[in-house]
């Protein structure tokens, strides 16, 4: 399968690349960057002046949208949300440009996205079906982000908008962050302890984007873990698998003033059922929380 991949130097796409070439899929990567390094995926240039991608990549069964400026790196002032918001309708827009020239368009376009378009919640369980968007910033980018990238079924083109959990890995995601505290003997709970936490392995994240390559899915998928849990007991699972205390409270507070408006990332959660990837017969190779820390904090 011939499959590009816009965001394909970035800590899931990186892995992403890897896996799929050693599935022997043919990867052409979408790069602002003038010189790549050599190697089996193929760089084209894109969103700099006189980049003309489609001409390179001619023809394509798939693409792969994880582009955009990430919502986990700076202050959420007003200037930093603008890039969020802008670099994925940007970089949408232009994918859908690029298939709509191609000689031979791709069957379908996997489309990254956010469990961040549904409320808050202590309470409520949300499934593909949920139809709450959660109305703040995080959830108005996410939902103009999926009806962008809707705009390829037009052409025939099945649209997958795969809403990622809190993406748990070694080198990357949210989890060097959270453990950091633990590792100082200062860990403890962040908020209330009672926001859901909707998490899953980066592995399982490659393998979902993978698995919805080959299947006739389209619209909403849920990337969490079948087993989300509490931020108490997210944080008291890092202390026992480190052997290091869970004791030190942050307080709601105190994470407000650190981080303004970002920390609704961690004070604020969804309780997120995979059920699509649950229906077609996914199997999650981490569906639980300690050993998938075991493995990421301990191997």
């Amino acid at each position: 399968m011939k499959i590009v991949i816009a965001g394909g130097s970035g800590f899931i796409g990186q892995k992403l690349t890897n896996f799929l070439l050693k599935k022997g899929h043919e990867i052409i990567i979408l790069t602002r960057k003038a010189h790549m390094p050599s190697g089996k995926a193929t760089y084209v240039n894109w969103l700099t002046e006189g980049a003309s991608p489609e001409d390179e990549i001619r023809s394509a069964d798939a693409f792969i949208n994880l582009a955009g400026v990430s919502i986990n790196q700076g202050r959420w002032n007003r200037s930093h949300q603008e890039q969020i918001y802008d670099s994925r309708m940007m970089a949408t827009k232009e994918l859908i440009r690029i298939i709509n020239r191609l000689k031979k368009r791709p069957s379908v376009l996997v489309n990254a996205s956010a469990i961040g378009v549904y409320p808050a919640s202590q309470n409520t369980v949300y499934t593909e079906e949920s139809r709450e968007i959660a109305d703040d910033f995080l959830g108005r980018t996410v939902h103009d982000w999926e009806k962008q990238a809707e705009q390829v079924e037009a052409a025939g083109i099945r649209a997958v908008f795969m809403r990622f959990g809190v993406v748990l890995g070694r080198e990357g995601g949210a989890l060097p962050l959270m453990v950091m505290p633990y590792k100082l003997f200062a860990g403890g709970t962040v908020g209330s302890g009672e926001q859901w936490v909707s998490w899953v392995h980066v592995m399982d994240v490659i393998r979902a984007i993978h698995f919805v390559l080959e299947k006739p899915l389209h619209g909403p998928v849920n990337v969490t873990a079948p087993a989300p849990v509490r931020m108490k007991e997210f944080g008291q699972t890092i202390g026992s698998v480190l052997h290091r205390p869970h004791w030190l409270p942050v307080p709601t507070l105190a994470m407000k003033w650190v981080l303004g408006k970002k920390s609704a990332l961690v004070l604020e959660g969804q309780h997120v059922i995979p059920e699509v990837l649950k229906g077609e017969g996914f199997e999650f190779s981490y569906p639980l929380l300690q050993p998938t820390l075991e493995d990421l904090l301990v191997k």
